[in-house]
């Protein structure tokens, strides 16, 4: 799956898929050696192609929408953000179940009119076949019409890669943050959009040789305190703590952001509690207004003053995480 932009196809309503399946069964017509045997063998065909169309269609669903492989990642996060993981679960589980059941259904009315010598059995089996698939079908229809709606929304999903090592962007907002994601980017950030941000999240791509890494910046998200959030958008936060390899978190101490530094520490202090395990680098910026000796590295986006040693502290961490990953696959 590059990045997260899926290819999931349409998905047809019951009755569209009903009416598929019998238009394609509708054209067959089978010569046969005599009457009986031209009739058995047109409806073995008819219900050979109604009931292929519908298996391998189901099941051309269940294989390209993305599969939840285990909880504590983005992705199933994200999905259960936009659209529920349990609904969708069941959606698919369901899918599932009808493909199985039609497919047995299909090779017992195929057994059926083998057997039979009777013309009037053979044209009851076929409809029957066409009735009880049909009930199938139908009890599918919510999940159906529930995992169209799913593919519409996941259409708007970012396209992020979770497999590429990735450094997300915190800070308040007016710190420099997105002058320096402009900066690390080899070309033009784009912005995409990110459940429950009104103003979406911006991706931006670092060239580092051969090897490509994901920056990104979260305006409406790692921008102020957690404790202002509601649940829906502290779990938006938690989708994006899968994703962050490496936190870089600015500090203005010319305070021009609007936000004094007990406040800005304040923010940072959250940051790491909600981002524990993941490797922080703390940088200050406009250094051309003011430059402290804290430890930390300042910067300036604008005149270019320490955005090297910056960019080295960045790649050496996500280059080890590359390294690690290669190692593990």
């Amino acid at each position: 799956m590059a990045g997260m932009s899926f290819r999931v196809p349409t998905v047809l309503s019951a009755d569209e898929l009903m009416d598929k399946s019998f238009k394609r069964a509708s054209k067959i017509t089978k010569k046969g050696t005599d009457a009986l045997d031209g009739k058995k063998k047109t409806a073995l065909a008819k219900i050979t192609a109604s009931g292929d169309i519908i298996v391998s269609t189901l099941n051309g669903y269940i294989s390209k929408f993305p599969r939840i492989e285990k909880e504590e990642d983005f992705l199933p996060e994200l999905i259960d953000l936009i659209i529920g993981i349990d609904r969708y679960k069941k959606a698919l589980g369901a899918l599932n179940w009808a493909s199985g059941r039609v497919d047995k259904l299909k090779n017992d009315s195929l057994r059926d009119v083998r057997r039979t010598k009777d013309p009037n059995m053979i044209e009851s089996i076929k409809n029957s076949f066409y009735g009880r698939m049909s009930s199938h079908i139908k009890r599918i229809s919510d999940d159906l019409l529930f995992l169209q709606d799913a593919k519409n929304k996941f259409r708007k999903l970012p396209a992020i890669d979770p497999n590429v090592p990735t450094v997300v962007v915190a800070g308040f907002p007016n710190v420099g943050k997105s002058s320096l994601v402009a900066k690390l980017s080899t070309a033009a950030p784009q912005v995409a959009p990110y459940p429950f941000t009104t103003k979406g999240i911006i991706i931006g791509h670092i060239k580092d040789e051969w090897r490509t890494f994901q920056i990104i910046d979260t305006p409406g998200l790692l921008d102020r305190e957690f404790d202002d959030r509601n649940d829906i958008e502290k779990q938006a936060v938690l989708a994006l703590r899968y994703l962050t390899d490496v936190m870089l978190f600015i500090l203005d101490p010319s305070e021009t952001c609007g936000y004094d530094l007990d406040k800005q520490n304040a923010l940072l202090k959250t940051v790491k509690e909600n981002f524990g395990e993941v490797p922080i680098i703390v940088a200050e910026s406009k250094s051309d207004i003011i430059k402290r000796s804290t430890g930390d590295i300042s910067f300036s986006a604008e005149t270019g003053e320490g955005m090297n040693e910056l960019t080295e502290k960045i790649l050496n961490l996500l280059r080890a995480i590359f390294r690690e990953r290669a190692v593990e696959s």
